[in-house]
């Protein structure tokens, strides 16, 4: 079977990194003897990212970029790599080399075989601390258990999609995407390749704490009402707790031990404000989450192309 291949890469502030990876994947795609395209979505890089894309672009055709108008994120440079893809199996990957590109023809054979989603699974971490490995392991079992989600484990933005689930992917109406969510959700026959994902090549994550932590609301909001149920939760915690300490109260007046009138008042009064800032932050929370989407502002602003054939 002939096929087209799509390699979509998010990019930002990697000068170091793009020309190691362009010299590691061409001749793995050359090997192919298929049809091919690596897609660089330049997020708003403030070095020479784009002038060193440029300069790759017009020695290969096989080289693509997008390059937005300003920093729109990981996740957004990744969806709109999807919708400027033309293959009929795309592959999604880091530009760093720690996903390794060897294991390229591996999707592709599990591909061949039927499967329309091929996850790299992460049988080593290295150049990745305790933390954010301990926390990556929190997070996803806290989105499971609130979700409903089955996402693989040490799974991460790196796998093949067939044409049909990007397609699928790509009329999804919803700004605020999260790939590892879709995927799952989607359904579709899956199944996983292993590797050991290595130490960065060249330059510095740009994956940062608050990065981290926007990627994981966003994951939670967009999959589970879970904040919703949680102020009902609290509100019944709060309430227990408040009767508790009334009884609690009125035991040790029975035993003659007497409170100050404050001790009555200030746990009461605590508890109530906390049990309404915690209903008002998660309303807010959806709100913030409903104008977004009703605004209907585009999802990332694209300043110029190179390479791409016009339908």
């Amino acid at each position: 079977m002939n096929a087209k291949y799509s390699i979509v890469i998010p990019a930002y502030n990697e000068q170091e990194s793009i020309p190691l990876f362009i010299e590691a994947v061409t001749p793995i795609m050359q090997n192919l003897n298929e049809e091919y395209e690596v897609i660089f979505v330049n997020d708003g890089s403030r070095d020479n990212t784009l002038n060193v894309l440029k300069n790759f672009a017009n020695k290969d055709r096989h080289i693509k970029y997008v390059s937005f108008a300003r920093n729109f994120g990981q996740q957004a440079a990744i969806f709109c790599g999807l919708a400027h893809s033309s293959g009929d199996a795309v592959i999604i990957m880091d530009v760093d080399l720690q996903d390794p590109v060897e294991v390229i023809p591996l999707m592709i054979e599990k591909w061949k075989d039927g499967y329309e989603i091929v996850h790299g699974k992460r049988t080593k971490r290295n150049g990745e601390n305790f933390f954010k490995k301990f926390t990556s392991a929190m997070y996803l079992k806290f989105l499971q258990s609130i979700s409903g989600l089955k996402i693989p484990k040490n799974v991460g933005e790196f796998k093949l999609l067939d044409r049909k689930v990007v397609d699928v992917i790509n009329a999804m109406p919803e700004h605020e995407r999260f790939l590892r969510g879709l995927t799952s959700w989607v359904g579709f026959k899956q199944t996983e390749v292993e590797f050991e994902r290595k130490a960065r090549k060249a330059g510095e994550t740009k994956y940062t704490l608050k990065k981290m932590l926007k990627y994981a609301g966003n994951g939670i909001v967009s999959y589970s009402t879970w904040p919703l149920t949680l102020a009902m939760k609290s509100g019944l915690l709060f309430g227990f707790l408040s009767v508790a300490c009334f009884i609690t109260f009125i035991v040790l007046a029975c035993c003659k031990i007497f409170l100050p009138l404050t001790a009555w008042l200030f746990p009461t009064v605590a508890l109530f404000f906390s049990w309404m800032l915690i209903i008002t932050g998660f309303n807010n929370i959806y709100l913030r989450r409903t104008y977004e989407e009703t605004r209907n502002r585009p999802r990332y602003i694209i300043s110029e192309t190179k390479n791409f054939e016009k339908n």
